[in-house]
């Protein structure tokens, strides 16, 4: 797989059932006994959506919406964990499995080609508007959906109201050296740029949309190591730790990816090309260790890179995150 080549889907073919897409996997092998959770399943609903609606992209995009529908409960909040019989283990909230499932809901109401899912996934949707998060990252991956909504339904004002909301509860950044809302980056980093960014351009907010190229420049540059990607760690970055961190987690990379994706597309900017480029580096190994970061026989991600090595699992996160990379620079590529 490379950044021009066609995307392998096999791998996560294999970690899925009829039920959704498994969480963990043990080297290639999908760990049943752990289940499902709504969060990868609505981020392969949206990398599905990227693809023509056949084959094994087709099948697993209808597999994912079911999953997304099914983990909402009569006020649009949603659950996240399913054991393997098919029975939700936990309650229904509105944390990140909220959020993705509604970016997931709004990426498949406006952009998927089949009448039916499309309408299946904004009724969905509309019913997620009724909640909020008081988490920013659940917020920004909520406003990713609404987005795509509003882009294609501009004066849908409760969507319109989500995307308001979210730019408030991620808030400005500080003046000075760490120019980021939060006194430290923690996951899904780039997410909360992107969110900033689709929101300000959505809204016809330009001062937002400023604001939020500005954090991505920043974090980009923050995440810039040696001319390679160097994504913060699965315990955080402050504004005093300065060498690269570990376990780098794929999911950071892709994150990166769509953001740099959805800036260049918003200002034509080539510049932005630099970050699609890096992320998609970083799994080809230019990154802190010189390791390759997915298996050229089955088409998976690695769950994470180490300081002495990588984890060699092939799971249902990674796997996403490496597939969403690739498709964001085999459409930067086309679209170059």
């Amino acid at each position: 797989m490379s950044a021009g080549s066609g995307i392998s889907f096999d791998h996560l073919d294999r970690l899925s059932d009829r039920r959704g897409l498994y969480e963990h996997a043990d080297g290639l092998v999908r760990r049943v006994e752990h289940g499902y959770c709504v969060d990868d399943n609505a981020r392969l609903l949206v990398v599905c959506c990227r693809e023509p609606d056949t084959g094994v992209p087709g099948r697993l995009a209808r597999i994912a919406l079911d999953v997304v529908l099914d983990a909402q409960d009569h006020e649009g909040r949603s659950r996240n964990r399913m054991d393997q019989t098919g029975r939700w283990t936990d309650d229904a909230g509105t944390d990140d499995c909220w959020g993705r499932g509604m970016w997931a809901l709004g990426v498949a109401a406006a952009r998927h080609p089949d009448h039916a899912m499309r309408h299946r996934a904004r009724k969905g949707f509309e019913l997620g508007l009724r909640q909020r998060s008081t988490w920013p990252r659940a917020m920004a991956f909520a406003a990713l959906g609404a987005a795509e909504v509003v882009a294609g339904d501009p004066d849908h004002e409760p969507t319109r109201r989500l995307l308001a909301d979210t730019l408030d509860i991620i808030g400005p950044a500080p003046s000075g050296a760490w120019r980021w809302p939060e006194p430290r980056l923690r996951y899904a980093n780039a997410t909360l740029a992107e969110a900033v960014i689709a929101a300000g351009a959505a809204l016809g907010r330009p001062a937002d949309l400023q604001r939020g190229l500005a954090l991505l420049a920043w974090l980009l540059t923050t995440e810039t190591h040696l001319g390679h990607l160097s994504v913060t760690g699965v315990d955080g970055r402050g504004p005093h730790d300065h060498d690269p961190q570990f376990d780098q987690q794929a999911i950071e990379v892709s994150a990166m990816a769509d953001a740099c994706w959805r800036a260049h597309q918003l200002t034509g900017d080539q510049t932005w090309s630099r970050g699609i480029a890096l992320a998609a580096g970083w799994f080809h190994g230019d990154n802190d260790t010189g390791e390759i970061m997915w298996d050229a026989s089955s088409g998976g991600g690695y769950d994470g890179l180490q300081p002495t090595g990588v984890n060699r699992n092939e799971g249902a996160e990674s796997t996403l995150a490496l597939v969403s990379t690739m498709q964001r620079a085999r459409s930067f590529a086309v679209a170059s």
